[in-house]
């Protein structure tokens, strides 16, 4: 009885300590064993595969329309403010001549002097004419009474051509004098003229002011003066344009200008939350100029001209020189195996991605024809919804068991 007791109590040791073993490897097991890394993923997928160039711009009007002054003049205070829309034919401007100066005392004695002058040398003027139309009246008689005379055969011919011609010779002289009260009146009213001072315009009258017109309908975008005042030949008074025909300048580094392709597909970003503009390259201007960057550099840049789509319907809203993000498309590839950028890892000179396969990653060896910011167009190592891993990291290994975060 004793003997199996005892050989009871080895066996139940014997089973403790194999549990105890196992459970001690298991331990190990657990400790040691590899954990999954908590990874973010993507799957490839066949789509277009572009190449673009981003830059920022700003919108700016197709036509615009600097009205300024066409002589020296004082500027009636404006009624227009900017944004008001005008139409083709409407007064913008009015303005008004410029008064005379003023003169001193002496000055206007001598006008005074001068207008007496005038009136007096009238008044001779229309003495001439008198006495002239008498000389007149008398050659008339005399011409008169000669051809009665001439007819009855009591003078000679003679005596009548004279008298005929001492009529004309009347005549002449009535005309000369009349000329001469002509240009004395002339005179006199010039006299009179540097004598008077210039009125101001009565409100709401325009006799003797301009009139300056809009030339187009479209909107006023600046005024160069608010108020009334003095403007020289040319001076500018406001701007003019249509902002519903408008255009996007992007200026583009000289190093990546040679992609840009007229006609080539550009979306244009207004702002936060705001639908994309589309749009084409209209131009590609052929001079560069130096621009200096939000970092001190100095860069060579050339402007690209970019036509909105006619749908673009949302630019009426926007204003000349608002700011616009471009995004313009130099290349395009249809049906192109894409994996994101961030799933690459640079492998010497080949590039290599890790693929989820049975919750483990695997590198994979992969060829690229071509690659952006975004994506890269993968010709072969990888299938269309395949899983890979998104910035692996240098932590990642072949066979790391993997969980998706």
């Amino acid at each position: 009885m004793n003997d199996k007791t005892h050989t009871s109590k080895k066996s139940r040791r014997w089973l403790w300590l194999g549990l105890g073993a196992v459970a001690a490897v298991g331990l190990v097991v657990a400790v040691y064993r590899p954990r999954p890394l908590l990874v973010e993923v993507a799957t490839v997928a066949t789509g277009t595969f572009e190449q673009a160039i981003e830059e920022d711009g700003q919108l700016r009007l197709k036509h615009r329309y600097e009205i300024t002054a066409p002589t020296a003049a004082q500027l009636l205070r404006p009624t227009l403010k900017v944004g008001d829309a005008v139409k083709a034919g409407d007064v913008v401007a009015t303005l008004q001549p410029v008064a005379p100066q003023l003169i001193d005392a002496r000055t206007r004695s001598v006008l005074q002097q001068r207008v007496g002058s005038a009136e007096a040398t009238r008044s001779a003027a229309a003495a001439q004419v008198q006495r002239a139309q008498t000389a007149l009246s008398l050659a008339t008689l005399e011409a008169e009474r000669a051809n009665r005379l001439a007819k009855e055969q009591f003078i000679a011919p003679s005596a009548r051509d004279q008298a005929d011609l001492a009529r004309q010779a009347a005549q002449q002289a009535l005309t000369a004098a009349r000329a001469e009260q002509t240009r004395a009146d002339f005179s006199l009213a010039e006299a009179r003229a540097g004598l008077s001072l210039a009125a101001p315009a009565a409100a709401g009258q325009t006799t003797g002011l301009w009139q300056i017109k809009s030339p187009v309908n479209g909107q006023v975008l600046k005024l160069h003066l608010e108020s009334e005042g003095p403007v020289t030949a040319a001076a500018p008074l406001m701007v003019i344009g249509d902002t519903a025909d408008m255009e996007a300048v992007i200026d583009v580094l000289s190093g990546e200008v040679r992609r840009v392709r007229s006609g080539a597909a550009v979306a244009l970003s207004t702002g936060s939350g705001a639908p994309a503009l589309s749009g084409q390259v209209l131009r590609v201007e052929p001079m560069a100029f130096t621009k200096v960057s939000a970092l001190g550099i100095e860069e060579q840049r050339v402007n690209v001209v970019v036509a909105l789509a006619p749908s673009a319907g949302d630019a009426t809203r926007l204003g000349d020189g608002f700011r616009v993000d471009a995004r313009i498309t130099v290349s395009s590839q249809a049906d192109a195996l894409l994996v994101p950028s961030a799933a690459m890892v640079r492998d010497g000179e080949r590039w290599r991605v890790f693929v989820i396969e049975a919750g483990k990653a695997r590198a994979r060896n992969v060829q690229i024809s071509d690659r952006n910011a975004d994506m890269a167009w993968v010709k072969e190592g990888v299938k269309a919804g395949e899983t890979v891993v998104l910035y692996p990291g240098s932590v990642m290994t072949e066979g790391q068991p993997v969980k998706v975060r």
